[in-house]
């Protein structure tokens, strides 16, 4: 097994985005802050809509715009395979490919890793698998991933890492995957040409291991990318496991940058994730379930194609501020009763969903950092769980009220 990387040699990159924090919980870990990117400022905490293959399903990019996003996500491994590098460099990277003037973070396709596990051989060179489109054998190095990112053009470009589910028993092999983590991003720091216009994120790797988390924690901070993320969770683990690596994870990392968790999108997951003390995250769930006919409330999830909705000419949520939710000039008005009708039917009723849950995601972090701002954050997390669980606080999940303890908030009081 190759050596790990001395810390000591490292120093510092080169940073296309400025950090600036605004405020903090009183009580807990949580942040508000203003990131600003070279397609301009976001604020955080932050949820991203992902938009795989530089087009988020069921919405056009002046929709997505409209519900206020100013960062989403693109894949790597998706647009190296179609449209291609020629194609991207030809067109002058995704941003104008897909019409999109704000800014894009990529993930790296080392997710794919896991989830192409079957055709894939992970080796110290790269990855080697076989084209989903076609079966060709391809080869992903950390080299071919910075090469694909700067080519696509951005903003936030991810390390290649080597990904292995955390609930994986095996231990020896959880090391390898985090010690080489560490050696692939010195590969893709070297590998990176635009330093000064697109920010390098590291990936905390390491499982469930606190130690191995943290020692990794140690490790890539010393390499002083602009930003960072926790990656490997969200993959089937314990929600008490999942928080205390997160707990761990941002207790050690740098005050002044942004903190990704990677793959995270349940409402209750991004609030109590808030408030230990992370600012970033990313998931294609309320974009998946919207297909489904699933609409994402305060209240719960609302299953639209269930007969009991057949009648209710309600709007999707109470006071939702999102154009099919709203009455007036220039909104849609939509009732639960009309996505009954064509959810099981009609492509429109996963595309009118889809803008709702998005807008659904994006206000509730809206609302997280409002109550960030005014030092509210602790009794927001009260309400949140009361609605979601109809005030009956037996209802409230133990992972969640534990997580939230170590931070200062007791939910059952």
């Amino acid at each position: 097994m190759a050596a790990l990387p001395s810390t000591l040699d490292c120093t510092p990159m080169p940073s296309a985005l400025t950090f600036e924090l605004i405020a903090r919980c009183s009580t807990t870990k949580a942040r508000a802050a203003v990131l600003t990117l070279p397609h301009g400022p976001v604020n955080l905490p932050l949820f991203m809509p992902v938009a795989t293959q530089a087009s988020l399903k069921g919405l056009t990019p002046h929709q997505l715009e409209a519900t206020g996003c100013r960062l989403c996500l693109n894949n790597t491994y998706h647009l190296g395979l179609k449209p291609g590098q020629e194609v991207l460099a030809a067109v002058g990277g995704a941003h104008k490919l897909q019409g999109w003037k704000h800014n894009i973070l990529t993930d790296s396709g080392g997710f794919q890793m896991v989830s192409l596990l079957k055709l894939a051989n992970i080796t110290e060179e790269g990855v080697r698998f076989l084209s989903p489109h076609d079966g060709t054998p391809m080869l992903l190095t950390p080299e071919h991933s910075i090469a694909l990112q700067n080519t696509i053009g951005s903003d936030i470009i991810m390390q290649l890492d080597d990904v292995l589910v955390t609930t994986s028993p095996d231990t020896k092999r959880m090391r390898e995957a985090m010690e080489r983590s560490v050696r692939w991003l010195d590969r893709c720091i070297a590998a990176h040409a635009n330093p000064t216009t697109q920010n390098l994120f590291c990936i905390i790797q390491g499982g469930l291991d606190l130690e191995m988390r943290t020692e990794c924690c140690k490790q890539m901070v010393a390499r002083g990318t602009p930003g960072i993320a926790i990656g490997g969770l969200s993959g089937g683990e314990a929600k008490a496991d999942y928080c205390r690596v997160v707990n761990t994870c941002t207790s050690l990392l740098p005050e002044l940058k942004p903190r990704y968790v990677m793959g995270i999108g349940y409402p209750e997951d991004l609030v109590v994730s808030v408030a230990l003390g992370a600012d970033m995250f990313d998931c294609v769930w309320p974009t998946r379930t919207a297909r489904f006919g699933n609409a994402i409330t305060k209240y719960g999830v609302l299953n639209l194609r269930h007969a009991r909705y057949s009648n209710d000419f309600g709007p999707l949520e109470d006071d939702c501020g999102c154009v099919c939710c709203r009455k007036g000039e220039g909104a849609l008005g939509i009732t639960r009763a009309f996505v009954h009708h064509i959810a099981a039917k009609e492509t429109v009723g996963a595309h009118l969903v889809t803008i709702h849950n998005v807008w659904y995601q994006l206000a509730l972090m809206r609302s997280v950092r409002d109550a960030i701002v005014e030092d509210k954050f602790p009794a927001f997390l009260k309400q949140f769980f009361s609605d979601l669980h109809g005030g009956d606080k037996t209802k409230f999940p133990d992972w969640a009220v534990e997580a939230l303890k170590t931070v200062g908030v007791d939910l059952m009081e």
